[in-house]
């Protein structure tokens, strides 16, 4: 008969309820500042927005002290979670307030780096001037 191994033990931090408990901070920013300075964004609605779409645990209006919402900057809004978030989810939700609003044609949600957002309008090729050429 061959020898036995010790299993690990779910107590050992290697999956188990225990992985789900561990407090992770992460620092997610949404830049919006390009479309603020034009004054065709409302930077409070959107953080209001975020405040009430955000569900924790699958319940809107959940937050507590889990996910903390501020504005900082020129038209950036930091997103500061203490448990397990992904940053798809604040896309996701950042293109639904744009849809809302009726930006979506105009602008879109592009990750900069790790846990950074930024809006930025689509580039607009001016097909007038291409048929000036002809």
């Amino acid at each position: 008969m061959a020898p036995t191994r010790p299993v690990a033990s779910k107590a050992s931090g290697r999956g188990g309820k225990n992985a789900k408990n561990q407090k992770v901070t992460k620092k997610y920013t949404i830049n919006c500042s390009q479309p603020v300075s034009d004054k065709i964004f409302d930077l409070s609605a959107f953080e209001k927005f975020l405040h009430d779409r955000i569900k924790v645990e699958g319940r809107t209006s959940n937050l507590g002290d889990n996910v903390q919402i501020s504005q900082i900057g020129d038209g950036k809004i930091e997103v500061v979670t203490h448990i397990p978030f992904s940053g798809r989810y604040l896309k996701y939700l950042t293109k639904k307030f744009l849809k809302k609003q009726q930006l979506r044609d105009w602008l879109r949600v592009v990750s900069t780096s790790n846990g950074v957002y930024e809006l930025r309008f689509f580039n607009v090729v001016n097909e007038e001037g291409d048929e000036d050429d002809e």
